[in-house]
C-alpha cells in the first residue's frame, strides 16, 4: 500500500483529517496555478525534513522558503558531518553533569541529536571565511543564504558529504536558485560567528545584508507572483520564519498604501503551541484575518501536532507517493 493510500484509509478525523484536508488544499492551489511559501521554524534540517522537502522542491511544489538561520545552517552541517552526530534517546534523563561532558566534548544537543562542533560548525566556517571576507575584499554585499548557494555551488563542500545529496533541501533550492527570506539569521551559529568577525575588526556588518532588506526584497516580490490564484502560506511550526514573512502583506496594504495587494490565498500551520493567551505561535488563524494578513474565505488549516511527523506525510500526499 502507498503512503497516500495509507494516509487516505486510516487518517479520517480530528488531527489527521486536518492533515488530509491540509494536503489536499496545497494540491487545489498548486493545481490552480498558486504558488507556495514554505516557512521552517524549530530544528526541521536537523530531524532531516530535507528527506522530503528536497524532492518538493525539485518537482516544483514549493516557489519560496523563509526559514531560521540554524535550519539554512544545519541543512548543511548534516549534509557534511552525519556521521559525526551523536543521538541521545535517553535525553529526558541526563543530568545536569551529562549535559556539561557533552559540553566538553563539543556536541551541542538539540533533543535527541547533539551536532558535532569541529565537523559542524568549524568545517563550514572555515569556507564561509573565505566567502564572506572575499566578497568584503570586492565590495559585494550579499543575503545569508547567497553566501551558503556560493558555497554549496562552488562545489567546496563535496569532499565532506556524508548523506546522499538529493536527501538535502540546501542543495536542491541551491540548484535552482529558489529565493529564501532568513529574518533573524544573526542568532544563528554561522551569525555568531560573523558577529564575531565584524567585533574583531576583521569584517564590516555592511558586507551581510540585513533583514531590512529581506523585507523589503519581499515587498519586491510579493505583488510581482501574487496575480492569478495567488501565493499559499504553508508554515511549519511557530516564531519568526512564519512572523516575519507573512506580515508583508499588511505592510504593503496599510504602509505602502498598495489596496489591490491580494491577502495570501491558502494557509495552513503546523505546530504543537496549543491555542493560548497571547500565543502568536498559538493563534488560530482567525486571528490572521483581523491583522490584514488572510482573507476570510482563505482556505485555512491547523494541525495540532508534531512537524516532524506530520510534515513529511503531507508532502508525500502532495508528491504522490
Amino acid at each position: 500500500m502507498q503512503i497516500t493510500d495509507f494516509l487516505r484509509h486510516h487518517y479520517k478525523h480530528f488531527n489527521a483529517a486536518a492533515l488530509i484536508d491540509a494536503a489536499d488544499g496545497y494540491i487545489t492551489h498548486l493545481n490552480e496555478g498558486g504558488k507556495m511559501m514554505v516557512t521552517l521554524a524549530g530544528a526541521m534540517s536537523t530531524a532531516e525534513l530535507g528527506k522530503s522537502l528536497a524532492e518538493m522542491i525539485r518537482q516544483d511544489k514549493v516557489q519560496i522558503i523563509s526559514c531560521t538561520g540554524a535550519n539554512l545552517e544545519e541543512d548543511i552541517m548534516n549534509l557534511v558531518a552525519h556521521s559525526h552526530y551523536k543521538r541521545v534517546p535517553n535525553y529526558r534523563d541526563l543530568s545536569p553533569q551529562d549535559e556539561w561532558d557533552l559540553l566538553e566534548n563539543h556536541y551541542n544537543r538539540v533533543t535527541d541529536t547533539c551536532i558535532p562542533e569541529e565537523e559542524a560548525f568549524r568545517r563550514l566556517q572555515k569556507h564561509l571565511w573565505d566567502i564572506w571576507s572575499g566578497a568584503e575584499a570586492k565590495g559585494e554585499r550579499y543575503f545569508p543564504h547567497e553566501f551558503m548557494y556560493q558555497m554549496l555551488n562552488s562545489g567546496a563542500l563535496e569532499q565532506y558529504y556524508e548523506i546522499d545529496p538529493k536527501d538535502s533541501w540546501m542543495l536542491a533550492a541551491a540548484e535552482k536558485n529558489i529565493p529564501i527570506v532568513v529574518p533573524g539569521w544573526e542568532d544563528s551559529t554561522m551569525g555568531n560567528i560573523f558577529a564575531s568577525y565584524c567585533i574583531k575588526g576583521q569584517l564590516k556588518a555592511s558586507t551581510m545584508k540585513s533583514g531590512i532588506e529581506y523585507m523589503m526584497w519581499l515587498a519586491y516580490w510579493y505583488p510581482k507572483n501574487s496575480t492569478g490564484k495567488g501565493v499559499g502560506f504553508f508554515q511549519i511550526g511557530g516564531g519568526i520564519a512564519g512572523d516575519f514573512p507573512i506580515c508583508v502583506v499588511p505592510m504593503l496594504y496599510q504602509d505602502m498604501e498598495m489596496h489591490d495587494i491580494p491577502f495570501w490565498s491558502y494557509f495552513c500551520q503546523i505546530s504543537d503551541s496549543t491555542t493560548s493567551y497571547g500565543s502568536y505561535s498559538g493563534a488560530v488563524p482567525n486571528e490572521k484575518i483581523t491583522w490584514g494578513k488572510l482573507d476570510i474565505n482563505t482556505p485555512k488549516y491547523i494541525i495540532e501536532s508534531d512537524a516532524t511527523i506530520v510534515a513529511p506525510l503531507i508532502f508525500a500526499i502532495i508528491l504522490g507517493q
